[in-house]
Parts: C-alpha cells; structure tokens; sequence
C-alpha cells in the first residue's frame, strides 16, 4: 500500500488548538489571535479574559462580542494568555508534550509576545502569562471494543476520524520574561 500524501492527512496540531480555543471561549475567555507569528516564532493562542465580563455573566447578563470589547478600556482585571497547545498521541515520547517546551521555545514565546504587545501597545499594560494545554489524540478505530479509563478531560471532540482530549490546562506554565512595566 502506497502511502498517501502529507496533504491527504488532517493537521492533528490544529486540531488540537481548535479543541483549545473552544475550551477556552467556552470558561469566558476571548479568542484575540491564532497562530500569531512573528521572526522568533508563532504562538498558538492569543486569550483575553476580563473578570468583570466573567463576574456580569454569572449574575445573568449578557453581552455581545463587541460589547465584550467594549467595555474593556481598564486593564485592571484583565488578563492576557499566550498559550502553547501541544497535541500528542499516547506514549509520545516527550511526556505528552512538556519536554517540548524547553529553554529555548519558552524565550522565542516570550520574544513572540513582546512583539504582539508593541503591535497592540493598549494592550502592554495588561498582566500577562504563559499558559500550556495538554491536547491527546487517538485515532478512532472502527473496530473500538472497550475504552481504557482515563483521567477525566476539560473537554474533547472528534474530527478527522480522531478523539480529541484537552487532558491538562497548565496555567502560567513558565515564567513571564515580558517586562510588563
């Protein structure tokens, strides 16, 4: 069987994201970018998360996207995740991801960010964080007898004829090099 061409199979990698950014909007955060790139690198994810928006929805009211932004002209209570998403399938050799964000990737983040932030400068003053989500995928086989117990997922999806799972949301995941004032 000759094997098919790399643009025959899905992009498991966004995949992954996609399960990521849907997690995230879905615990109130708001998608500002995906795939951010600049010469040092691309980050996954670009999240706001305002508590005040958070904190009107609990008490029932609601709010459109471009009120959402609207209302953010304070940044205090306002939060910016820069988020690496890592989609691995069981037994990946790099403990799911983790060992993939070394020294090295963590300082092309942070360069990254630092250029988002000039690109978006009211945005500079906000309090920022590296975060890191933990994606696993399996392939689904038509022939799926029984299913392993796992850890219980954040969330999951199936696409491309693959389980998704957000298995692990790592907050502040590594320390911020962003001069933030």
């Amino acid at each position: 069987m000759a094997n098919l061409p790399p643009s025959h199979y899905p992009d498991i990698g966004h995949l992954g994201e996609d399960l990521a950014a849907q997690w995230l909007q879905s615990t109130g955060w708001i998608i500002l970018h995906r795939r951010f790139s600049s010469r040092w690198g691309e980050i996954d994810i670009i999240a706001q998360y305002d508590a005040r928006i958070r904190e009107a929805e609990e008490r029932g009211e609601n709010f459109s996207r471009s009120e959402c932004l609207a209302t953010l002209n304070s940044t205090q209570n306002l939060l910016l995740a820069f988020v690496e998403v890592k989609t691995r399938s069981s037994g990946s050799w790099d403990a799911g991801g983790r060992s993939a964000i070394t020294p090295q990737k963590q300082v092309k983040i942070s360069q990254t960010a630092g250029i988002f932030l000039a690109q978006y400068p009211e945005k500079a003053d906000y309090y920022c964080r590296f975060d890191v989500a933990i994606v696993y995928c399996q392939r689904i086989s038509k022939n799926l007898i029984g299913v392993a117990a796992t850890h219980e997922a954040l969330a999951t999806s199936s696409a491309a004829g693959y389980k998704f799972k957000l298995q692990e949301y790592i907050p502040a995941a590594f320390d911020s090099l962003i001069d933030n004032g």
